[in-house]
């Protein structure tokens, strides 16, 4: 069971935008996010919103979803339009899931040249997937990169099989090195994401884990802490003491394992949970989030950002269907990000990536606060003084396991 929609305000049935969303939208990049709901089963850890590939059907079935998808596109492009939003190429595109290799390639091209007819690719854009080492070929990936994809995140997880099964995941942790072989081949940027912190999971089973990520040559890992969430399976296994999770002791060795490893194979962090070879193989589409830029989330209970107005479709994929059916738009509640809450998110993002947070943007209120976080060994004294450029809020490897202690220093 996936969690529940935030609360907003309702979103209006056309799903117009407010003209403040068009302000400053030249400096902003824009994104498309694509949800695939679909998975070959379940994971017991898994809150996100997906469904089983066989579970339903009409214009919400798998075989439907890229259709219906496509109208969303089409009521997006009359959206932005109408709010008076400029013309902007697409900068990334990220299609996330779910599995989203459990569509047909024909179909995940078809969604793509949606995005490319609807509002052009920008040169060099990034189109990424993600998939499952067992839901993709050498040929589909060929295609996939042929019809203009050009990265592929490969949920990996762990590289120990009894980890796996406490994750209830279901490929060969054997085939990982292949599909990864298979996606450079097609001319693909690979990241691999892993999971650490699963119940029963030792320190040597994480080392082994991030040594096999690395011995594949990928150039992006993201590595995530377990959050087990209420009404997973996983969290009924917690309850009824079926399995015992890690204390935060753990957790933080897992991760210190984590960045000397990759950091020691040239890999360098450039968000809290990522690390990519180069600029170059960072996640262009995830830091688009983080600094704050407009991005279009289509799917069922997918997300939107434009111009400080978010807002979240309806989560199951009839109602989804059904809303578009009928020349609806999909959008369920939606909010407007202003004020406090602004000047919150601009903190809490901002501080999580490598670059920094400029202090300017930190409330002048909380400033001062600064120089106690350096005395404590949380952000970087360099960046902060302005050493080597304008200051900015930077943090060391211990502020990144104390991230949301930061962030709570510097807007309370």
């Amino acid at each position: 069971m996936s969690p529940a929609l935030p609360e907003g305000d309702p979103a209006p049935p056309d799903g117009a935008l407010p003209a403040s969303a068009a302000r400053g939208a030249d400096a902003r990049a824009f994104g498309v996010y694509l949800h695939v709901p679909f998975c070959a089963v379940r994971c017991g850890y898994c809150d996100f919103n997906t469904y089983t590939a066989t579970e339903l059907g009409g214009g919400a079935s798998l075989a439907a979803y890229a259709t219906t998808a496509l109208g969303e596109m089409a009521l997006a492009d009359r959206v932005l339009r109408t709010a008076g939003l400029p013309a902007r190429p697409v900068a990334t595109v990220f299609v996330g899931g779910g599995t989203p290799t459990l569509l047909p390639v024909d179909d995940l091209v078809r969604l793509l040249d949606g995005v490319r007819s609807t509002w052009g690719l920008a040169p060099g854009a990034e189109v990424t997937t993600e998939a499952n080492p067992d839901s993709v070929t050498p040929d589909g990936l060929a295609r996939l990169a042929a019809a203009g994809f050009t990265r592929v995140s490969f949920g990996m997880q762990s590289a120990v099989p009894h980890v796996l099964r406490t994750l209830e995941r279901t490929h060969d942790p054997a085939r990982v090195p292949d599909v990864v072989r298979w996606a450079r081949d097609a001319g693909l940027r690979v990241s691999l994401d892993l999971i650490y912190g699963t119940p029963g999971e030792s320190l040597d089973d994480w080392r082994r884990s991030v040594e096999v990520a690395l011995a594949t040559g990928v150039d992006h890992v993201s590595a995530y802490a377990l959050v087990v969430e209420a009404g997973t399976r996983m969290a009924v296994q917690v309850r009824r003491g079926e399995l015992t999770l890690p204390d935060e002791d753990d957790q933080a060795a897992k991760y210190e394992l984590a960045d000397d490893l990759l950091t020691g194979a040239g890999l360098r962090w450039y968000e809290v949970s990522n690390w990519a070879r180069t600029p170059d193989d960072a996640s262009r589409h995830n830091l688009g989030y983080w600094r704050g830029d407009d991005w279009w989330g289509v799917g069922p209970g997918a997300h939107s950002h434009v111009g400080g107005v978010r807002w979240w479709n309806v989560k199951h994929p009839r109602a989804y269907a059904d809303r578009l059916a009928r020349g609806l738009s999909p959008a369920a509640g939606r909010e407007l990000v202003a004020g406090d809450t602004a000047a919150l998110e601009r903190v809490m993002l901002g501080v999580r990536i490598a670059d920094g947070l400029p202090l300017q943007d930190v409330p002048a209120a909380t400033r001062p606060a600064v120089a106690g976080l350096v005395a404590d060994g949380l952000v970087d004294a360099r960046a902060a003084l302005g050493a080597d450029g304008p200051r900015r809020v930077v943090l060391t490897r211990r502020g990144r396991l104390l991230a949301d202690a930061v962030v709570r220093a510097l807007v309370v």
